[in-house]
């Protein structure tokens, strides 16, 4: 029997749109059971507080629970590869970090590639490092330390919360772009790092805004300039790097990765609601005492600023020759 053209096209189209109307449907579902966000530190330290930050809005705004699942090692790799290798189905998801794209260069075998293998769902936060010595350095400004260390190469010591760290490869950075020589000195976390530097035994460190804050505050260190491109609002009077050396920025930046081949529109629905948080005053209030401030942005955006931040620090880990 040949149906009338009419109907026949009526039917073609609902045909066509069932697919959409099931991905609508599907979003609108997720999530159904709880969520596991997957750390690759341990409990207490700042990537922990960003992800259980996010994690409760998630859970108050989708009705499920978000809970956060530490899964330590390999300098964030244990856990990353946990969700590489994790259901693509939107109830594992990574706390991506700036350490990820570091550490895309900084171990030569990896059993995974971060930028083919995670999908971007959406960064949500960025803080900037702010640059610190210890009082005995004779130095007030970035200019003045260049000299100093130039004067007296090899003599400055360089601390780091650890070999490949945000601090470490923003220090190989500048000394790359400022012509100066350190000695880097790594430690086992920044709490030992800027240990030393308050006692002195180091001269400089490379350090997130809210390990240093209250010892800038207090005299105890002194802010020479902050990582980020702009001046912050939390720091108004400390310029930054780039002011004294053209093109220099680092910075700590935060988000949400899914397993490859997570559909679509979860992710979507993920992006959505994150950035919805980033409005949010208790939210970016938070985001503040981290010395973080809100960034959002697309699935697509993030997955460029991976790439972009990977090759980037690509360049500095080779020309630095640090390996892992």
């Amino acid at each position: 029997m040949r149906l009338p053209r009419r109907k026949f096209l009526h039917l073609a189209a609902g045909a066509a749109a069932l697919p959409a109307v099931s991905r609508v449907a599907r979003a609108q579902a997720y999530p159904t059971r709880s969520v596991r966000i997957l750390v690759g530190f341990a409990p207490g330290g700042g990537l922990d507080i960003n992800a259980r930050l996010i994690g409760q809005w998630l859970s108050e705004r989708l009705g499920q629970q978000f809970v956060v699942e530490n899964r330590t090692g390999a300098g964030g790799n244990v856990g990353t590869e946990a969700v590489v290798r994790a259901s693509a189905d939107g109830y594992t998801l990574l706390l991506a970090h700036s350490t990820n794209a570091i550490n895309a260069t900084l171990y030569e075998k990896l059993n995974f590639n971060f930028i083919q293998d995670i999908a971007p769902v959406t960064s949500f936060a960025r803080g900037a490092l702010v640059m610190v010595v210890n009082p005995s350095v004779p130095a007030t400004t970035v200019p003045e330390f260049i000299a100093y260390a130039k004067a007296n190469p090899g003599k400055v010591n360089m601390s780091s919360g650890g070999v490949g760290s945000i601090g470490h490869i923003a220090g190989e950075m500048f000394k790359a772009m400022s012509g100066v020589v350190m000695t880097h000195v790594p430690y086992r976390g920044a709490a030992p790092a800027i240990t030393d530097l308050l006692g002195g035994q180091v001269q400089v460190l490379f350090t997130g805004i809210a390990t240093a804050v209250e010892y800038i505050k207090a005299e105890k260190l002194r802010a020479l300039a902050v990582t980020s491109a702009s001046r912050l609002d939390t720091l108004r009077d400390i310029p930054t790097v780039a002011e004294f050396v053209p093109g220099y920025e680092a910075s700590n930046w935060f988000g949400i990765g899914a397993p490859k081949g997570t559909p679509a529109d979860i992710i979507d629905r993920l992006a959505k609601e994150i950035n919805v948080s980033l409005t949010d005053a208790n939210v970016t209030a938070r985001l503040a005492d981290l010395g973080q401030t809100p960034f959002p942005g697309s699935p697509v955006d993030f997955g460029k600023l991976i790439a972009d931040e990977t090759e980037k620090w690509r360049k500095v880990i080779l020309a630095a020759n640090i390996k892992f």
